[in-house]
């Protein structure tokens, strides 16, 4: 059908825009996710693509995770929000196997390189905001500075493009002079930029990220590396901390909601930190009373509402308890939980027993990131955050010497 179509010179130009388009606009990454996936449906030799899915452990993993949300449908009472959930989960079930199939060695480079270069155009438009050199726009304020996307996808993202950074800089012994000082540069801008900006989880993922780049720089010296953690993280935690007002407020506020909730909870549930364990206190309450299956893909709005307005009527209700394991344990219990916590397990695997420095070390850091988050937010539900793990995890876990 795509005779004398270079087609898969298209789909590596594709992927390495999508990569640019990641950070910046969804509506750009979608239009691009679609035209992959069209070529890809049209396309044809679907035994070689049906082949490539099923050797693969994590995609089998990923297809059933979503899979399990179908399967939820048939015990729910809300159809169209469990319909709604669905929808924000066919990543799992299409996008990366397609993108899987499709991804080459050779441009993993250029991938991350496109990735970074549309960072970087966010930390200047970002900087240019907190300067007050440009107005405020998007989601951008001078006091919380994150132009394309909220603090919490925004942190997340540069905490993993930072890691990116470092270790280009810590592992790449052939790295030219220019691109020394220039990634050298970008790390340390980059870095200051995680503190004038709001997002807590992202941060908490930054200081994990350097905690697992100097155990993978000091390798197998772990006593180095612990003292190395304990000298660095709590310096540059410090620092931060005297120098960012905003990081400041932000630390105070939640180490207040965490220690007062008891005392104060009526006032403390009004905020980020103590609404999440509002969110978590209602929410065990329905997965006592459904620990292995759930209540079903669609159910947890309803079924948060009615515990909700025995124990915190004085706050709004959610259809998010901002948790992505308390998010499953509700929905599909233990079952969808484990499910999820397969894609990585596999992913760690498979990271360990890569030829490749950058694939192990950068693949074991991406879930470990990730495993983090999640205790904060449902970070598998979000566009950006989902689809930096998907596309990442597309040629991260991928057995190029089988293909």
């Amino acid at each position: 059908m795509l005779e004398g179509f270079n087609l898969d010179k298209t789909y590596q130009f594709l992927l390495v825009t999508l990569a640019f388009l990641l950070p910046l606009t969804v509506f750009g990454g979608n239009l691009v996710i679609v035209i992959i996936c069209i070529l890809w449906i049209i396309s044809g030799d679907y035994r070689s693509k049906f082949s490539q899915i099923i050797k693969s452990k994590l995609l089998i993993a990923s297809i059933l995770f979503f899979f399990l949300h179908i399967i939820g449908l048939i015990w729910t009472e809300d159809l169209s929000w469990g319909l709604h959930i669905v929808h924000k989960m066919w990543y799992f079930v299409l996008l990366l196997p397609i993108l899987y199939t499709i991804v080459k060695k050779d441009y993993i480079g250029k991938y991350i390189a496109a990735f970074l270069l549309a960072i970087s155009i966010t930390e200047i438009f970002s900087y240019l905001v907190w300067f007050e050199f440009i107005g405020e726009f998007k989601n951008a304020t001078h006091t919380n500075p994150t132009p394309f996307m909220s603090h919490v996808s925004y942190n997340p993202i540069l905490a993993f493009a930072i890691y990116l950074v470092l270790h280009e800089l810590f592992f790449n012994k052939k790295i030219a002079n220019l691109k020394m000082y220039l990634y050298g540069f970008f790390a340390i801008t980059m870095s200051v930029n995680m503190f004038i900006t709001g997002g807590r989880a992202g941060q908490v993922a930054f200081f994990l990220m350097l905690s697992i780049l100097i155990f993978q720089i000091l390798d197998k010296q772990r006593i180095k590396a612990f003292i190395a953690i304990f000298i660095f993280i709590p310096g540059i935690f410090f620092t931060a901390y005297q120098t960012s007002h905003l990081f400041q407020e932000r630390v105070n506020l939640a180490l207040n909601n965490i220690s007062n909730y008891s005392e104060l909870k009526d006032a403390a549930i009004n905020t980020s930190v103590g609404s999440r364990i509002n969110f978590a206190i209602n929410s065990f309450e329905i997965i006592k009373k459904n620990p292995i299956i759930g209540v079903g893909t669609g159910d947890f709005p309803n079924e948060y509402n009615i515990i909700h307005q025995i124990n915190s009527p004085k706050m709004k209700s959610t259809t998010n308890p901002h948790n992505m394991y308390i998010l499953l344990l509700v929905q599909l219990g233990l079952v969808g939980t484990l499910s999820m916590l397969s894609i990585f397990y596999y992913q760690i695997k498979i990271s360990f027993n890569s030829s490749s420095k950058f694939i192990r070390d950068a693949g074991l850091t991406l879930p470990l990131m990730f495993l983090v988050l999640m205790l904060s937010d449902s970070y598998l539900l979000g566009h950006f955050t989902t689809l930096l793990f998907i596309f990442f995890s597309s040629f991260l876990y991928k057995d190029f010497e089988q293909h």
